[in-house]
């Protein structure tokens, strides 16, 4: 074992269980001490934006230092512990919005949950940040007070445009893993979260030469030509995030964008992808691939599963 790679590691990854496990206790306490059912969801959910949140700063050590695979595992880890810890709260404020255009939710609640995981996704930089300061180790360096960088590479509406149709597959995957209920689907939930983000992280760094020689008998020129072939355009063009409080919690107030700019991207652009799926799989066309699949056997496509 690399001594000098492996000990950065397991601080990143001892922060990241340290936040984890923080998040859990408090989860807990808030679960045991609040009776009123509003003010314990309001705490929930600014309890997980600031889980997610300090840990995804931390994963972006990971990823710059340790490669992607490292990043995956770890990724994949904190998907499956989200999503069997969280409960109801969700950390994403256009959850609620679509809860809100099924009837399932008001304005209000809307309004209070989104500014709960705001409130807990920025306070959190605070915490991470003090973690940094103490330097550890060499990933940590001159990183606490550093300035940030917008990710948005592209003009702004064309920005909105990628966060939203990204947003939108993701929340039609998610609709229709959640009306199959497979076995695992947890597990296979976070892999195809997983998957996603670590496709657009591979193809962004995937790199293609090709070569032009000029063969005339009065040249000799030779021209190499390196083009950068992006599959995963969401990330190299606006980051990714698909998440609008993840965004403001990494990027909000970073060189490179102004915040309207980063609202427009981040906020109206996400929300109006995961609204447009909501319409798209109410779609007499899909429901009825959605019933004719998960009616194999009651309730599941898999035929062994007892329902």
């Amino acid at each position: 074992i690399n001594r000098v790679t492996f000990a950065p590691l397991v601080v990143s990854a001892l922060f990241i269980v340290l936040t984890s496990l923080l998040a859990h206790c408090a989860r807990r306490l808030v679960q045991r001490s609040v009776k009123e059912s509003t003010v314990r969801l309001l705490l929930e959910e600014a309890i997980a934006a600031a889980e997610l949140c300090g840990c995804c700063f931390e994963l972006i050590i990971v990823a710059d230092n340790f490669g992607v695979a490292t990043y995956a595992i770890f990724l994949f880890a904190l998907s499956i512990w989200w999503a069997l810890n969280w409960g109801e709260a969700t950390a994403c404020p256009y959850t609620h919005l679509e809860d809100l255009l099924e009837g399932k939710a008001d304005i209000r609640k809307l309004l209070l949950k989104t500014w709960a995981e705001l409130a807990g996704g920025l306070l959190v930089f605070k915490y991470v940040q003090t973690y940094w300061a103490l330097e550890i180790s060499e990933t940590h360096r001159d990183k606490a007070f550093e300035d940030c960088k917008a990710d948005l590479q592209v003009p702004v509406l064309y920005g909105a445009v990628i966060e939203g149709v990204a947003t939108c597959l993701c929340r039609l995957a998610s609709k229709f893993l959640g009306d199959l209920n497979p076995r695992f689907a947890t597990a296979i939930d976070s892999f195809i979260a997983t998957s996603l983000v670590v496709a657009g992280v591979l193809c962004r760094h995937t790199v293609f030469m090709y070569r032009y020689q000029d063969s005339s008998a009065n040249s000799d020129l030779s021209v190499s030509v390196f083009c950068k072939v992006n599959l995963g355009k969401a990330f190299d063009y606006s980051g990714g995030y698909f998440n609008p409080v993840l965004a403001t919690s990494l990027k909000a107030g970073c060189d490179g964008h102004t915040l309207l700019e980063h609202a427009v991207v981040y906020w109206i652009g996400a929300c109006a992808g995961a609204v447009l799926s909501v319409y798209i799989y109410r779609m007499p066309a899909i429901q009825k691939f959605v019933k004719g699949t998960t009616e194999v056997n009651g309730d599941s496509i898999w035929a062994e599963k007892e329902d």
